[in-house]
């Protein structure tokens, strides 16, 4: 049987909450992680409003909307400064050394990312390890927690709760939507949030220890 472990890119392997914050940093100095609680509130509303807009455009607008709500001036072409550093984001330290857990165990790794096909083309190759399927926003015309990648995937690939585990850092965007679907799932959750986690089939607070936790998840599914 082919076992398939999906994953949220951006929070989940690569550092989104560094990502935005630095290049809000850039803009407007000193003020990166205290706009980025902002931003957090604008990106969800702004993918929702518009699922079919591209991650690109995501970033320009809820960044446009986090300036308007600071009362700070935004030179129209900095609205870009996300996207274009998104590329750049750092990935975690545990990330590598959990998806070369997984491919040795013998699962096969997917993306299921809410952004554009060439971002993450260019973010695969901070990730070395390399990845067997990808699905983004821009395939399936729309943005999680919206359930068009869980059923692309699965469609796609056979995927069923016999043969898959989700894995994720995003409560919202992740791990309600794979619970409605039941699919199995692992929360990371990375920074101590206090949504419940009984929503989750386990719970760890990153990625180190990962592939027993897999296994086990998908032990009990079956």
């Amino acid at each position: 049987m082919i076992r398939w472990a999906t994953f949220d890119c951006f929070g989940t392997l690569v550092d989104w909450r560094h990502g935005i914050a630095a290049g809000i940093e850039l803009l407007f100095p000193g003020r990166g992680a205290e706009l980025l609680e902002v931003y957090n509130r604008f990106e969800p509303q702004v993918q929702a409003e518009e699922p079919g807009r591209r991650y690109r455009e995501v970033l320009a607008e809820s960044l446009r909307r986090t300036a308007a709500e600071a009362g700070l001036e935004l030179v129209p072409d900095d609205a870009s400064v996300l996207g274009a550093g998104l590329p750049h984001w750092p990935v975690f330290p545990d990330t590598r050394a959990a998806l070369a857990g997984l491919r040795e165990a013998g699962w096969r790794i997917a993306l299921l990312t809410n952004c554009d096909r060439d971002l993450i083309g260019e973010t695969q190759r901070r990730l070395v390890v390399p990845v067997d399927a990808i699905v983004t926003a821009e395939d399936v015309g729309e943005y999680k927690p919206a359930h068009g990648h869980f059923r692309r995937f699965a469609e796609t690939f056979g995927a069923t709760a016999e043969n898959w585990v989700h894995v994720a850092q995003s409560h919202f965007h992740d791990m309600v939507p794979a619970r409605a679907l039941g699919i199995p799932r692992v929360w990371i959750n990375r920074h101590a949030d206090p949504h419940d986690p009984a929503v989750a089939d386990a719970v760890l607070p990153g990625l180190a220890g990962l592939p027993p936790v897999v296994e086990r998840v998908h032990a009990a599914a079956r």
